[in-house]
């Protein structure tokens, strides 16, 4: 048997929603009520963050809602992670408000469901398990990006700023909040500063409470009660209705899918890492192992209902699906429960939000914005490496300065970049001498390595054996090109030892050929020993037959035939 295709996992295997698992595994109804509180427990932290990521994003609080009703109902019941929890997050703010700001929010939700169809496509195309080759430097900097510039957009309910434009990019943005200053409101400051002060408190005293809802019901009581004049989601967009929206398919046109394609991307491409991430996270909390490709399956489908019921993107919260597994949840029927929770609150006391202060929110998201930060992991990132320190930095600077998917995009390239330039580093081009070989033993040589400058020399005129080790790439080939250079043409065979070459591109392959072309012409031989399988193979598949080098077991082989070959010529 096959045991590389009997390893494989069939479809099924990949795209069965974790939620089929969990029931065939038996579900009591001890589950079903872990499941309960556990929902009860994330809806009401979902509540406040779903409402004031809508109004930092540039939309309605009531589209925060909706999202996290029929995302979150999705993504649970579709996704191949046990305990994601789906709805708007923090991260998205920043993509969001700018799709708002360019196409207006008929534009944001064709660019949402445009951006759902791609991550469906991705996840059936099994391209998910790729999103973990994302560096953790460019993590590290472009969360850290996003939560300066989440933060940047409260200041103005911070302060209870009066502004009639606030300008999208950072620095204009300050400048602007700078000449604004003098009409900042000391009521505003106040919540803001208790509901933050609530948060903190509650967190320290008895952190299983939910600090964001408490805090929030704290500064509405007292605008309510003490008349405060502070700007309210009441006053400011007139409330949230008391139903979900039918569902409504966005306009859709050529012209507008292609003005939106390139938000669509950046959901996309930041919905892919988000969520996988959150996902892993909860792998991590609570053991086990998702789907990544029905994960992003479940993505995709909750990208493209949300914004037919006025929601806008979804993706996996990390801190919600830490709440999720922290109250002890069984399954996925939690974040099915947590979305049915939410939808009660806007069928039942949609009104009771009117009165909750816009400071009170920016105070929230302050907060948020705070903990998405990795403070130590920067730090760390700083201190240690050169190159980590270099991608954390850039990534930061341009998700501030320029845009969060070309700082996600460089930082990844100059990763990349970086890491093949560690990998040349590490490959070694050595010559050992071939007259050191017994000749009653063949198969065995002294690996004594010369240093560059006697590369050139040889105890053994006639035979050239140069060992590679390490990974023989593209980034390689110049210091092995160099070192079969300076051998000169004198030798009357070639042995180029790849017993230590992990891994083989048609770089490297290519100046193998050369080496043999050049050999060839002079009527030298040249003898390809201890190569592994799958660089044989590689070897082979770019046309190096026997006629152009002969592969030998070893090196003391090699060796022997080459002696052997000499002798007769």
């Amino acid at each position: 048997m096959d045991l590389t295709s009997a390893a494989k996992p069939s479809f099924r295997e990949l795209y069965t929603p974790k939620i089929v698992s969990v029931l065939k595994q038996g579900y009591s109804l001890a589950n079903l009520r872990a499941d309960a509180f556990s929902g009860l427990t994330v809806a009401i932290v979902a509540l406040p963050l779903s409402m004031a990521i809508a109004i930092a994003s540039g939309v309605t609080p009531d589209r925060g809602l909706y999202t996290s009703i029929v995302g979150g109902f999705i993504v649970s019941a579709f996704g191949g992670s046990r305990f994601q929890i789906g709805g708007p997050a923090g991260a998205f703010i920043v993509l969001v408000a700018a799709a708002v700001a360019q196409h207006g929010v008929d534009g944001l939700l064709l660019a949402t469901l445009l951006s759902g169809l791609m991550l469906a496509a991705i996840g059936f195309l099994r391209l998910g398990t790729f999103i973990k080759y994302i560096p953790y430097p460019v993590t590290v900097g472009f969360t850290a990006g996003i939560a300066v510039i989440i933060f940047a957009s409260q200041i103005r309910d911070l302060f209870g700023l009066r502004l009639e434009h606030e300008p999208g990019p950072l620095l204009p943005k300050l400048q602007a909040l700078g000449a604004a200053m003098p009409t900042a409101s000391p009521m505003a400051m106040l919540v803001a500063a208790v509901t933050i002060g609530v948060i903190i408190a509650v967190r320290r005293v008895r952190p299983q409470w939910p600090s964001f809802l408490i805090a929030v019901v704290v500064t509405a009581a007292g605008v309510a009660v003490f008349g405060l004049q502070v700007e309210t989601i009441g006053t400011q967009f007139g409330g949230i209705p008391q139903a979900l929206p039918m569902p409504h398919l966005p306009d859709v046109t050529v012209d507008k899918v292609l003005a939106v394609m390139p938000n669509a991307l950046a959901f996309t491409l930041l919905g892919c890492i988000e969520s996988l991430l959150s996902a892993v996270v909860a792998d991590s909390m609570a053991g086990g192992r998702h789907r990544s490709n029905c994960e992003l399956v479940a993505q995709g489908m909750a990208n493209i209902a949300s914004p037919l019921f006025g929601g806008i993107c979804v993706t996996g919260n990390i801190a919600r699906t830490a709440a999720n597994v922290r109250s002890g949840a069984h399954g996925p029927v939690s974040g099915m429960l947590h979305a049915v929770f939410l939808l009660l609150f806007v069928l039942v006391a949609a009104p009771v939000a009117s009165y909750i202060p816009l400071a009170s929110l920016a105070g929230v998201l302050t907060i948020v914005a705070w903990n998405m930060v990795e403070k130590h992991a920067f730090a760390r990132l700083l201190r240690v490496s050169w190159g980590d320190a270099v991608v954390l930095l850039v990534t930061f600077l341009l998700v501030i300065f320029r845009d969060l998917s070309e700082g996600i995009l460089i930082g990844f390239a100059l990763s990349a970049f970086l890491f093949m330039h560690r990998m040349a580093g590490m490959v070694a081009v050595e010559r050992v001498h071939p007259s050191w070989i017994p000749d009653d033993r063949p198969d065995e040589i002294a690996d004594v390595a010369l240093g560059d400058e006697e590369l050139a020399v040889a105890a053994d005129a006639d035979i050239a054996v140069i060992r590679v080790s390490g990974a023989f790439f593209f980034g390689a080939t110049s210091a092995v090109q160099a070192a079969l250079d300076r051998i000169g043409d004198q030798p009357k065979a070639y042995i180029v030892d790849l017993s230590d070459v992990s891994l083989l591109d048609s770089t490297g392959v290519a100046t193998i050929e050369d080496l043999a072309g050049k050999a060839s012409r002079r009527g030298a031989a040249v003898y390809i020993a201890g190569a592994s399988r799958s660089v044989r193979h590689t070897l082979l598949r770019h046309g190096v037959q026997h006629a152009s080098a002969q592969f030998c077991k070893d090196v003391g082989r090699a060796v022997a035939s080459a002696r052997q070959a000499i002798s007769a010529s």
